[in-house]
């Protein structure tokens, strides 16, 4: 897989009739390695080792409602009070982040009213905190530590 934009992480993986799983400590399980699972479970580590957000406060493509149409978040992070806290969009190296993506994690966020977003093909990351009185998202540096 490609080398993305994230600390250097170990990964337990297995093969299986020629195609490769990563385990996932959120699901428990282990999920086929494809570039957007990869980017995903970058992301995932990055959260709980860099930035310190507990692992039982995550929830891994969460499925809701829009408008009766299911979505998927690929990562939810929750508060204490179990709210939604941070959304991530997680997309392949090869997808380019564009405004397209960014409205898209609006849309779930109409429906998840978290307070953070991030998006990242695992090569650039973007940060956003929500602004619902001006119904804008404001571009950060980075997320914040639990």
């Amino acid at each position: 897989m490609v080398a993305l934009n994230f600390p250097s992480y170990s990964f337990k993986t297995k093969s299986i009739e020629n195609k490769s799983y990563i385990w996932d400590v959120i699901r428990k399980k282990y999920i086929m390695i494809t570039p957007e699972e990869w980017v995903r479970q970058h992301t995932i580590q990055f959260l709980i080792q860099e930035k310190n957000y507990p692992a039982m406060w995550m929830s891994v493509e969460k499925q809701f409602t829009i408008n009766q149409q299911h979505k998927r978040a690929d990562i939810v992070v929750y508060s204490k009070s179990l709210h939604p806290y941070i959304i991530v969009e997680c997309k392949r190296p090869s997808t380019k982040i564009t405004q397209h993506t960014f409205d898209q994690i609006a849309r779930y966020n109409l429906s998840l009213d978290a307070k953070y977003l991030m998006l990242t093909n695992g090569l650039q990351h973007f940060y956003c905190q929500m602004d619902f009185e001006k119904e804008t998202y404001v571009f950060l540096e980075g997320l914040p530590d639990y």
